[in-house]
């Protein structure tokens, strides 16, 4: 299973960047079920809040359902996630408390993150797929 981060969101559906046509594929793999995705509800949420800085809180909300939509069943950390990703956030100056617990959360699971953060790759036993990287999911597409 794939969580998606919110850049992998916000790229997807942003204006034009180096990053939208790999987030986009991403998306449309997870569409078509090529590949199982996820994300969280705190992702969602700051999906809906960075779209709204720039477009209407209307547009945002129905763009956060579509993912909700799409995306589901969403993931829903617990106290034990949220423990784990404390002790990440403790431990990393470049993973925010937010991150941590995404990451401390795909970790128990032996989920793969992927994400343009590159802050994910200093956690220890976590797999990460950054879309910068050329092939980003097609290798990975039969098999997650």
């Amino acid at each position: 299973m794939i969580v998606f981060d919110t850049t992998i969101l916000v790229y997807a559906v942003g204006s034009d960047h180096e990053l939208r046509a790999p987030c986009r594929r991403a998306l449309e793999l997870a569409r078509d079920g090529s590949v199982r995705a996820t994300t969280t509800i705190e992702v969602v949420q700051e999906l809906a809040h960075v779209r709204a800085r720039r477009r209407s809180r209307a547009d945002a909300a129905l763009l956060a359902r579509a993912c909700v939509a799409g995306l589901r069943p969403l993931l829903r950390p617990d106290e034990d996630d949220v423990t784990d990703g404390l002790l990440l956030y403790e431990r990393s100056e470049a993973l925010g408390a937010f991150d941590a617990v995404l990451a401390a959360a795909a970790r128990r699971r032996g989920w793969t993150i992927a994400s343009a953060d590159r802050a994910f790759a200093e956690v220890t036993g976590l797999d990460v797929l950054d879309p910068a990287r050329p092939g980003f999911l097609e290798g990975d597409a039969g098999s997650l």
